[in-house]
């Protein structure tokens, strides 16, 4: 199951609005054959699987990340697939959470004789999926907010300068998250002060959306968000100068408009969370500044949280890591559980979970 999770890794950022999912089949003491789910539209992991594994196939047992499907949509059901192949036995990570297929998929297989084996890494194969899982229950993206600080929470000096905070491998492992995400999103005053570039730079990855929250519009068009690999949404408010919004779009931007206030606050996050699942977006990486990640922890959208930390100090004159939560009781502060902590490259990487 480890092997298949590697497999399913290699998918994500690739596959929405499918899940990430990974197979190997087993015969004996031999792996036989191994796949991923590459792109949406394309074949399924056993399928991939079972293809490398041909004939060998008969009698193996297969490791899957996630449910086998039972549905026909743009493949065959891959249920049929593994009984026509004669795999003695599957063992899965965890149930589907597509109300279509959860538990019909393992109820298929058994009815077929084929032994089933369920919940095996059953977390980890849950984590490859969460933002599957967000879009197929409820239609809008798992969110990811990043932060990279100073051990006083500064994200830059008083002079906003902020290159660079962390280091190179957690720069690295930036890029990664950016592999997995299928839309980063930032407000204007990052791109005004650092013009990023927002793009995965790994090799083969593909490039996510690049969502920028801009109300009034002031986004530059030589922005490098703009002119980079892939798409660029900005989304901005009503009342934003239409002239503002033809010359972003004649620079290669789409301008989305929402209501007077645009994306700002709860009412403006659930506009933006729901456009993006529209678009088949599974998991957001929120990548702004201080009033950004402030505003999504204010709202409640965040549900995974990583932090950064370099250890050196700025001061108080530095910027802070958060705009105001409007916290009055230490007690009362918002409290992240699943918390742990690593070391990349000489910082502090802390994690956390909201829900």
């Amino acid at each position: 199951m480890d092997l298949a999770l590697e497999q399913a890794d290699a998918g994500r950022g690739r596959t929405s609005p499918n899940p990430a999912v990974g197979c190997v089949l087993v015969r004996g003491a031999c792996e036989v054959g191994r796949g991923h789910h590459a792109r949406f539209g394309g074949p399924h992991a056993e399928a991939v699987a079972l293809g490398a594994a041909a004939k060998r196939a008969r009698g193996a047992t297969a490791y899957v990340t996630l449910e086998p499907c039972c549905i026909s949509a743009k493949t065959p059901p891959c249920t049929r697939a593994l009984i026509e192949a004669g795999v003695d036995r599957v063992v899965v990570g965890c149930r589907d959470p597509n109300p279509e297929v959860a538990g019909r998929g393992l109820a298929e297989l058994r009815r077929a004789g084929i032994e089933v084996t369920f919940g095996v890494l059953g977390d980890e194969c849950k984590g490859v999926i969460a933002g599957f899982e967000s879009w197929v229950t409820r239609r809008r993206p798992r969110v990811h907010l990043k932060l990279a600080a100073t051990l006083d929470g500064r994200i830059a000096t008083r002079t906003g300068a902020s290159k660079w905070i962390s280091g190179a491998g957690s720069r690295r492992l930036v890029q990664d998250m950016r592999r997995c995400a299928d839309a980063v999103l930032v407000g204007v005053g990052t791109v005004q002060a650092d013009d990023p570039r927002l793009s995965c730079r790994l090799p083969g990855a593909r490039q996510p959306l690049r969502v920028i929250l801009d109300s009034a519009l002031r986004t530059p068009a030589g922005a490098r968000a703009i002119s980079g690999p892939g798409d660029c949404l900005l989304v901005g408010a009503s009342t934003a100068p239409a002239t503002k919004a033809r010359r972003l779009e004649a620079a290669g931007a789409e301008v989305l408009l929402f209501g007077k206030g645009g994306a700002k606050g709860q009412r403006g996050w659930d506009r933006v969370l729901t456009e993006l699942g529209r678009r088949g977006v599974l998991e957001l990486l929120i990548e702004g500044g201080s009033e950004v990640a402030a505003s999504a922890l204010r709202a409640g959208v965040v549900n995974d949280m990583t932090i950064f930390y370099n250890p050196r100090f700025i001061g108080g004159d530095g910027v802070p890591m958060l705009a105001a939560l409007g916290v009055r009781d230490p007690r009362a502060g918002l409290r992240p559980t699943n918390v742990s902590w690593a070391e990349s490259d000489g910082d502090l990487v802390w994690r956390g979970s909201f829900k």
